[in-house]
């Protein structure tokens, strides 16, 4: 039902939006317009928001060309709504339309006429028509804006027929959930092409089309006053160029979730271009051409280039094209106005027919069996020839969570060279002129802020908590610091308050210098030189700044970042060799003293319980989720294991661990020796969060416990569980029946995360399955059985499963029972004696581990007839 529901929110969208510009062309005359700017505005947006997350949460599902027909017009209608909002707030004139709107609407022409292109030869008739009308409509706009009083009408039925098409798609979606989907009406089917790959859809495709048509509209933004389109660059063009950043920031994120550090980086890169143009128009509403400094551009450009040369090793036409923006910065580099002039304008109006060429050939790859070669293959195989380098293996193996499940990957790369950037840009001379003059403020302020708290947010969500935390210090840094200095503020600012700022951040910046001492040289060379820039800061703050001082530690420190990000980059290429990056300055014994971190893979791979189930069967303790809370777990068949397992828990002799199946076939070779009423009780029950205390016996010897065999249970009892956990059952099919106990230390809460397992036990576990936060915090309902075939069960413990329940449960077995309907897989020899059973073994300590909390005498109930509940959840 999800992807339905994201389908018909894209499609009933982009209806929605289409048939508020249908009313307001149609309606509106040279004289007025039918609905406000500004109101036309508002609404755009919040449609265009609804489409990006349509398009967002398709693309996570691989609906590829869904998603970027999505994004695409999501992008359109937000530049569009911007517009709008400042025409009707009277910061644009209605003079200024043609020049604002015809450059933007031109780009979305060309893109959603290759998308329907594409569309067409995948036989989808509803993005066919949806792509193709949308287009028409945006080159009727143009024409309009051309030829006054020609295009609106036109327009207006462009978009009648995207309103027809949405319509007619949520006919079929209906019909076919009235019908349960015996009934599809034609084109509206939500199936998946068998044909393609999941390696093509895990590459996330639909994102690079995205910001390939961001890149299409920012070029067409620049080119247009080159073309003599529109006179030159200004205010109206704001919100095109500012969209395009804000989109292409959403692509970096969908990059680090597709596990594309590369792509990440470079579509993090272009968001930057986009926003310092968009800056760079903005200026010239208050009459200022900012004039480009040159350090920073030239730096850019050495980024861009490397970043080149490695992406080669996915194919060479995308290293090719992202060649075309290292020549872009080095254009801004030689003209001092940057953005407003030719030969800048000039290589944007090659990027747009390159981006366009580039588009058509990663859209029609995305959907099409048959593939345009892209030079895929070519670097490996030039790698493979040269002696000494190793290239890594292309897999998001290289992305293992460093501390928990993470579905991002790395964000060092562009973390670093945001520092690069910022540091290079702060070293540009002001001197007498306006700060705004001076192209900086968007560098520093977006680069090394806004950047680098993105940075920060994937090492975080990666459990990469001391590279996090620079990242977003760093970050916050970096913003304060270029809106105070280059936002025009510094004059009314500087003084003591701006000097207690910065001795805050550098009391935090002597902890992080601190802490990298543990990690390695360069992050501590980066900390370090980092605090030389806030010392900087500090004089200049209260005027005591030498000459040159602080250039020489923003470009030391700028040299500093430059290495960490090439190391970064190289060592994520290659697995042999690596730069180095040092070893720790300080070493402690224990955990984080160099100690190799046990495994914490992601729990929902099959290699990763396959992984953990291998370190248990050779005597190996770990951490595993459930479907209540996080448990500590050993083999049977590893009395060591077991033992081991005891001890790390530091378990009260009255709370003793539990035993768990994977299902009641292992009980298959003890079955004659247990009680055919409690074995239907377990069948009914089970897989669920019930634990069961069954009498203890002979029979626990199947399972080569040996002397281990004293630590599960008491001398009468033993908890037994099937836990409705797929994870669980996957484990113990693997390894057998387990011992288990909570993961923590006795006395202390129960662990309901991932990160509390090794943060609790630390490096006395061996691995652990990570799958986030428990499903549920209340712990399994604790059965007392030792007496059932007097028909009476006990609770020890009532936990995520209500009393009623397990009654009722427990009522249907035994009314079968009356009416001979046994089963008969289960045939016994020999009953085993009700046992007295010890009541601090009922319970387990509100996890798993079979031991008691609360009252310390089970409640023996005797049934009454109650429904009948067939199933034991």
């Amino acid at each position: 039902m999800a992807p339905s529901l994201h389908v018909s929110v894209g499609i009933l969208g982009i209806s929605g939006g289409s048939l508020l510009l249908l009313v307001n062309n149609y309606a509106s005359s040279p004289d007025g317009d039918l609905i406000p700017s500004t109101a036309l505005g508002i609404l755009l947006l919040i449609i265009a928001a609804l489409l990006a997350y349509a398009g967002i949460r398709r693309s996570l599902s691989h609906a590829q060309l869904f998603s970027t027909l999505c994004l695409t017009v999501s992008a359109l209608w937000c530049g569009s709504g911007l517009f709008y909002i400042l025409v009707g707030q009277g910061v644009l004139q209605s003079t200024e339309l043609r020049s604002s709107l015809v450059p933007g609407l031109a780009a979305f022409t060309l893109a959603l006429l290759i998308i329907g292109s594409v569309a067409v030869v995948v036989k989808k008739a509803v993005l066919v028509l949806i792509a193709i009308g949308i287009s028409l409509a945006c080159a009727h706009q143009i024409a309009g804006l051309s030829a006054a009083g020609f295009g609106q009408s036109a327009t207006a039925a462009n978009y009648l027929l995207v309103c027809l098409v949405g319509v007619y798609f949520g006919f079929g979606r209906l019909l076919s959930t009235i019908t349960n989907g015996e009934l599809d009406a034609p084109g509206t089917g939500l199936k998946r092409r068998a044909g393609l790959k999941t390696e093509q859809n895990e590459r996330c495709s639909d994102a690079v089309s995205v910001g390939l048509v961001m890149n299409l509209l920012s070029a067409s933004v620049l080119a247009c006053p080159l073309l003599g389109v529109v006179p030159q660059l200004s205010t109206g063009h704001v919100p095109w160029l500012w969209t395009a950043g804000v989109f292409q920031l959403v692509t970096c994120v969908l990059f680090y979730r597709a596990m594309d550090t590369l792509a990440a980086t470079f579509y993090g890169f272009a968001a930057l271009l986009k926003f310092a143009e968009g800056y760079s128009a903005l200026l010239s509403f208050y009459s200022i051409q900012p004039v480009s400094p040159v350090p920073f551009p030239v730096v850019f450009s050495v980024l861009f280039f490397i970043l080149a040369l490695f992406s080669c090793q996915k194919n060479l036409l995308e290293g090719l094209y992202q060649l075309f923006f290292a020549a872009y910065c080095v254009a801004i580099a030689a003209q001092p106005q940057g953005f407003f002039q030719g030969g800048t304008q000039g290589v944007q109006a090659a990027i747009f027919v390159v981006s366009a060429g580039m588009l058509l050939i990663t859209t029609f790859n995305m959907v099409s069996t048959s593939k345009i070669p892209t030079g895929q293959g070519y670097f490996k195989a030039l790698v493979t020839r040269m002696q000494g380098l190793t290239l890594r293996a292309h897999d998001t193996e290289r992305h293992t969570p460093h501390l928990g499940y993470s579905k991002y990957a790395d964000a060092e790369v562009l973390g670093h060279a945001c520092s690069v950037l910022a540091a290079f840009a702060v070293t540009a001379t002001v001197g007498e002129r306006n700060p705004l003059y001076v192209l900086v403020l968007p560098w520093v302020v977006v680069a090394g802020g806004a950047l680098q708290l993105l940075c920060g947010s994937v090492a975080f969500a990666r459990g990469k908590t001391f590279e996090s935390t620079v990242f977003i210090l760093y970050g916050v840094m970096w913003a304060v610091w270029g809106l105070t200095r280059y936002g025009g503020l510094y004059g009314q600012t500087r003084g003591f308050n701006v000097a207690v700022g910065i001795i805050s951040f550098m009391l935090f910046n002597c902890l992080v210098t601190s802490a990298a001492l543990f990690l390695n040289l360069a992050w501590f060379a980066y900390a370090f030189t980092f605090q030389l820039i806030l010392i900087s800061f500090l004089l200049d703050a209260v005027g005591s700044l030498p000459y040159g001082y602080d250039i020489g530690v923003t470009i030391i420190f700028g040299l500093v970042s430059f290495y960490c990000f090439l190391a970064h980059i190289f060592n994520s290429t290659f697995q042999s060799p690596q730069i180095p990056l040092g070893k720790p300055l300080v070493k402690l014994s224990g955990v984080g003293g160099g100690a190799s971190v046990c495994p914490h893979v992601p729990a929902r791979k099959a290699t990763s319980v396959q992984q953990i189930a291998e370190i248990m069967k050779n005597g190996g303790t770990c951490g595993m989720p459930t479907d209540t809370v996080y448990v500590l777990v050993a083999a049977c068949n590893r009395p060591d294991a077991v033992v081991k397992a005891y001890k790390v828990k530091k378990q009260a002799q009255d709370r003793p661990m539990s035993l768990w199946i994977s299902s009641i076939k292992q009980l298959e070779p003890v079955r004659h020796l247990l009680s055919p009423l409690l074995l239907d009780f377990m069948e009914a029950a089970w897989p669920s969060s019930i634990s069961m205390v069954i009498p203890r016996g002979p029979w626990m010897d199947t399972f080569g416990l040996g002397d281990a065999a004293k630590h599960i249970g008491t001398p009468q009892s033993i908890a037994i569980r099937n836990p409705d956990c797929s994870v669980a059952t996957h484990l113990m099919n693997l390894v057998g029946p387990i011992a288990v106990t909570s993961a923590n230390p006795t006395g202390e809460a129960d662990t309901t995360h991932h990160n509390q397992v090794y943060a609790k036990l630390g490096d006395k576990v061996d691995g652990v399955l990570c799958d986030g936060p428990s499903p549920e915090n209340i712990a399994s309902t604790v059965v007392d059985c030792t007496k059932i075939e007097t028909g009476h069960i006990g609770f020890f413990r009532v936990g995520l499963i209500p009393k009623s329940k397990v009654l009722q449960i427990f009522e249907e077995v035994q009314r079968k029972h009356r009416q001979g309907q046994t089963n008969p897989g289960f045939e016994y020899d020999q009953y085993l004696p009700n046992t007295e059973m010890d009541p601090s073994s009922g319970d387990d300590n509100t996890t798993e581990s079979g031991r008691e909390t609360g009252n310390s005498t089970p409640s023996t109930i005797t049934p009454t007839p109650s429904p009948v509940l067939t199933n034991g959840l």
